[in-house]
């Protein structure tokens, strides 16, 4: 549960200097059904693909690749 009174304009004041993306990120952090799908779609560790591409689709998040070390 978020700690912040929501309804305080002031809460809400770093909104004015955000990015697109740390807007929506803002958004979807809140949001009840993103959290319980971004659950269910990282729990999974085999035959996720499927479920994560679900994941992917429903929320239209982009995730790049991770650079790999070299061993």
């Amino acid at each position: 549960m978020l700690s912040i009174d929501w309804r305080s304009p002031a809460a809400y004041a770093h909104t004015k200097t955000i990015s697109a993306a740390g807007f929506a990120w803002e958004y979807l952090r809140r949001n009840h059904e993103y959290r319980e799908d971004f659950l269910s779609a990282s729990a999974d560790e085999y035959g996720g693909a499927d479920r994560l591409e679900r994941f992917v689709r429903r929320w239209g998040l982009r995730f790049p690749k991770r650079s790999r070390q070299s061993a």
